[in-house]
């Protein structure tokens, strides 16, 4: 049976699986039930300094699809409403009550050293596993010149960095956001720091939609709203992009990674894991489904790795960044061809439609005579393998893109002759 233990960053954990900071791990009573459900580990919700922050009400707001399904969840909550005491209280009783168990903590504080070298040791105190530095939060508390508005200058994650790094001898993760045009500059910035790992990403800034009787966006305020940050399954493909673009960018090679944005199941935390991440964060599906989430996951991920040859989660961390590269390095003379099963196809007409209206017309839509029955039929001298007919297909397999054998070799847009800046061959970087 695979193994699911891990060790990131000096740190074991008895899997991959933790809770991140928000919500669910803003108190004692939260972090045990998790740990009694079998979460690996937690990062507390976020420390700052005294008087703690103050909310509103109300928090949260979401994105829905079909049947109400959250697909996205927006919150304006801000970092612990509690005092420090209690927290470094609680912290301390938990770890010593579950020592096999991690708990990261995070911290919030404004840029000033003499802050941060006063709470780091009260926090190694408690004999907490590492911390976490949010630069992330992308509201609230940026108007204060914490979270985004320190993850958004390199220079600051860089200096913050530092003087954690000099003031603890606990690991030192640096929490990225996603509100930045390169994720790549701050992840440099961290490791130029001495940050041991990053997690990534925080929320994205968001506002979900509106009540459009009083004119206002949710969640709803005494009247007004704000932007807020967006969590949950729909992030999830612009988390997967920006935990490759730092397990493949040359500066940043081999730095720890802990994988967070909208992982809610085995496949979601197995696709982190295999773009670099060493661990995964957990938040909007345990708010949304609780805490036991983590056995469908803990036993998804094993019984996969074992039907793989995985024998333990390091030995497909990072497989698929090899795999990822820059557009220009990708084969111009690869092709592929979407092929129908017309024992599969219930003749909706939906990959017509779509190829019609709005790609390449290369499907075309035969009509029975006499009894008026459809058939779809690819036109293969116009299919450019686009895909959108697989998407829109509702029978998972019916449409399969076939690979063709063009004859030609590889051949990549720099050396194109179609490219007016092409270069002489370079290989895949």
């Amino acid at each position: 049976m695979a193994d699911l233990s891990i060790e990131f960053c000096g740190i074991k954990s008895i899997n991959p699986f933790w809770l991140a900071s928000a919500p669910p791990t803003d108190k004692a009573y939260n972090v045990v039930r998790a740990f009694e459900a079998g979460w690996g580990g937690v990062v507390w919700k976020t420390l700052g300094e005294d008087p703690a922050a103050v909310n509103v009400s109300s928090r949260y707001s979401a994105h829905y699809g079909k049947n109400r399904e959250v697909l996205g969840f927006n919150n304006i909550e801000l970092i612990t409403d509690r005092s420090l005491a209690i927290n470094l209280q609680e912290i301390t009783q938990v770890k010593k009550d579950w020592p096999d168990r991690v708990i990261i903590v995070s911290l919030m504080l404004p840029c000033e050293e003499r802050l941060w070298a006063d709470i780091l040791p009260l926090v190694e105190a408690t004999g907490a596993d590492g911390i976490e530095l949010n630069f992330g939060c992308p509201h609230g508390m940026p108007e204060r010149g914490m979270g985004a508005a320190v993850g958004q200058v390199p220079e600051y994650v860089e200096m913050v960095t530092r003087w954690c790094k000099q003031n603890t001898k606990l690991p030192v993760i640096v929490k990225l956001t996603p509100n930045i045009t390169d994720v790549r500059a701050p992840a440099r910035a961290a490791k130029a720091g001495g940050a041991d790992a990053v997690s990534l990403i925080n929320t994205i800034n968001s506002i979900t939609h509106l009540d459009l009787d009083q004119m206002v966006a949710f969640p709803i305020v005494g009247g007004a709203s704000t932007h807020g940050g967006y969590c949950g399954s729909a992030v999830k493909p612009i988390a997967l992009n920006m935990v490759a673009e730092i397990a493949r960018d040359p500066q940043t090679a081999g730095l720890p990674i802990s994988g967070i944005g909208g992982i809610g199941n085995w496949r979601d935390a197995a696709e982190f894991i295999a773009l670099g991440s060493g661990c995964v964060q957990v938040c909007t599906a345990a708010m949304l489904h609780g805490f036991r989430i983590v056995e469908e996951m803990k036993d998804g991920l094993s019984r996969w790795m074992d039907q793989k040859g995985y024998q333990s989660i390091s030995e497909f961390s990072g497989k698929a960044v090899p795999n990822t590269t820059d557009w220009k390095y990708l084969n111009m003379n690869y092709q592929v061809i979407a092929q129908i099963n017309q024992d599969d196809c219930i003749k909706c007409g939906r990959c017509y439609v779509a190829c019609e209206d709005t790609s390449h017309q290369s499907i075309a839509q035969l009509i029975d005579e006499v009894s008026g029955a459809r058939t779809y039929e690819v036109i293969k001298e116009e299919c450019v393998g686009c895909n959108l007919c697989e998407i829109t297909c509702p029978v998972q397999g019916c449409i399969t893109m076939v690979p063709q054998d063009t004859g030609k070799p590889y051949m990549n847009w720099t050396q194109d002759p179609r490219n007016p800046r092409a270069e002489k061959a370079v290989e895949a970087a």
